[in-house]
């Protein structure tokens, strides 16, 4: 929950326009303002104080406890101009608070922890648990001083600068065992235990066996990713405590998937009991892995048979490609999830001059791939290739990446050993549009008129179904040097289901700096001054010409009604 508190009538204004935009994570506190931040600072994960940031320091000194626990807080000043992270800004989430009640309100947020600022990533904030000297590396890191890294598990982390040697070290592990001087352990999650039970089983003796078996295995209980077990276990209490205990969620499995599982210890028992041969071994299995602690049994004091079975299973760690549309060009364009998915990763392919608009985005530490034109089946391959080293890659594409662009060529080299997250981005027909006017507002259809990939038969079987069935279409690629007779002829085909007079859009270079845009009709456009950076949008019958826009009407009930009335006028 976010505490928002507030002492003026400008700032009662902006915390109400917090207030309606997060109703679920918001609450406002009333009364003396001194009264109202004790209670937030006590109550609440984060605050929001639109206050002077002095008042706010002298207001929580006495508040203050531990970083890792305190609230984070953010100080909106009375013009509204600026959004301080003031504590807490990676622990509380202030860093991320602040950004996000910039862009509500249109304030500049203000960052000044030193990881952010210069955009190494903190080494607290990947998302799993972190020991050691955190502090030394990262002033390490900030320095500029080597940082060796030792990965005993290959992990998609954020990008690094670090080397193979160094004062100060980086170990990724799940082994048990403790920083050294100058070090820190990253403890992805990595291990999964398959846990079986008794009705009734208490979560002590649960508990008590899975400490055992992690002890015996020299593994560490910080890198639990999740409790598994069969469904029929979903609400065993002993089970579901314990996940709650060790704060990772209870995965649960139906008895048919497990008894599919391969293992080395079946048994009769939880066959007759819950209809397969494994439970932990077979839950902790499933998705992959290798098998560490084998099935064990807990061990009670009053000498009564074992309720609880466990086995502990190390996933091997996936690889993560990000296929990220960067949209038509402009950096406004560029959409919030593109730009963190740029600064997550730690390889980036892409063309070169894609990679030359969004490159100041980049953390420093990744590695960039870039190649020229025509190699697009090559990046896609290296891609890929860089996300089953267990890397964190981002594939970078103009407008969307799944159109016409990167995605198609990747996912079609991807298998399921990786895991694909697409971002979409605003694609140069919707950027052409917009400045066009609205083309687009009905069906409509987008076509290469490039036969490099498709042999123009199809090309043109595809035209002549858009004109029959009276679409909108969009020309991509629609004339180059080499290719100079495929848009006239394109054209002619729209033309003989148009009329001359249709609206036809030109934008070249739509969002960039030398953008160019005109509004002309079918028989008027001249397809020399068209060339590759040129999008043309051509309307369908309903399509008009309005105060210089070029718009299609959402449905064609208005062309009845412009009929009768000329009808009327007609008649008059």
């Amino acid at each position: 929950m976010i505490g928002l508190i507030s002492a003026t009538a400008a700032g009662a204004a902006a915390r109400d326009r917090l207030a309606a935009a997060w109703p679920d994570r918001t609450r406002v506190y009333e009364g003396p303002v001194g009264d109202a931040v004790q209670a937030a600072f006590a109550e609440c994960e984060q605050l929001v104080c639109f206050l002077a940031t002095g008042a706010v320091v002298r207001l929580i000194a006495p508040l203050l406890g531990d970083k890792r626990t305190d609230p984070g807080v953010v100080t909106v000043d009375e013009g509204g101009r600026f959004a301080v992270s003031l504590v807490g800004g990676h622990g509380g989430g202030a860093n991320e608070l602040a950004v996000d009640v910039g862009e509500l309100l249109g304030a500049q947020p203000v960052v000044t922890t030193a990881t952010d600022a210069v955009g190494v990533p903190g080494l607290d904030t990947l998302g799993f648990p972190v020991e050691g000297d955190v502090a030394g590396v990262t002033r390490a890191l900030l320095d500029g001083e080597p940082v060796a890294l030792d990965a005993e598990l290959a992990w998609p982390l954020p990008p690094l600068k670090v080397s193979s040697h160094g004062a100060y070290a980086i170990r990724v592990t799940d082994r048990a065992v403790g920083p050294g001087e100058r070090e820190v352990v990253l403890r992805p999650p990595s291990l999964v235990v398959g846990v079986g039970a008794s009705k009734g089983a208490p979560v002590n003796e649960v508990l008590a066996l899975v400490y055992d078996a992690l002890r015996a295995a020299e593994l560490s209980v910080g890198n639990i990713a999740e409790l598994a077990t069969v469904d029929a276990k979903a609400d065993e209490p002993g089970i579901v405590q314990a996940a709650q205990r060790l704060s990772v969620p209870l995965v649960t499995y139906s008895a048919e998937e497990l008894a599919a599982v391969e293992v080395p210890n079946p048994s009769d028992a939880p066959l007759a009991a819950v209809g397969t041969p494994s439970v932990a071994e077979a839950a902790a299995l499933l998705g992959g892995g290798e098998l560490l602690v084998p099935k064990r049994k807990s061990e009670r004091a009053d000498g009564q048979p074992a309720m609880a079975t466990c086995a502990v299973v190390r996933r091997v760690a996936r690889g993560r490609l990000a296929v990220v549309g960067l949209g038509p060009g402009a950096r406004d364009l560029l959409t919030p999830r593109a730009k963190a998915e740029l600064r997550r990763a730690a390889v980036l392919v892409g063309l070169d001059q894609y990679v030359d608009q969004i490159r100041d985005l980049l953390r420093p530490g990744t590695v960039v791939l870039e190649s020229g034109l025509g190699a697009e089946e090559e990046r896609a391959r290296t891609a890929v290739a860089e996300a089953r080293k267990g890397q964190a890659v981002a594939l970078i594409g103009s407008g969307d990446a799944g159109v016409y662009a990167m995605a198609s060529p990747a996912l079609a080299e991807a298998s399921d050993d990786i895991d694909v997250v697409g971002v979409p981005g605003v694609t140069a027909a919707l950027a052409a549009s917009a400045i066009l006017g609205a083309p687009l507002g009905h069906d409509h259809v987008s076509i290469s008129l490039s036969d490099l990939h498709t042999p123009w038969e199809v090309i043109e079987r595809r035209v002549r179904a858009a004109a029959e069935a009276d679409i909108v279409v969009t020309f991509y690629n629609p004339r180059s040097r080499g290719r100079d007779w495929q848009l006239p002829k394109a054209l002619g085909i729209l033309a003989g289901h148009r009329e001359p007079t249709t609206p036809v859009g030109v934008v070249r270079n739509a969002s960039r700096p030398d953008e160019s845009s005109r509004l002309t009709t079918l028989a008027a456009l001249d397809p020399a001054t068209v060339d590759m950076m040129t999008v043309v949008t051509v309307g369908n019958t309903a399509t008009r010409d309005i105060a210089g826009r070029m718009v299609t009407p959402r449905g064609y009930r208005w062309q009845a009604s412009q009929a009768a009335q000329s009808s009327q006028e007609v008649a008059k």
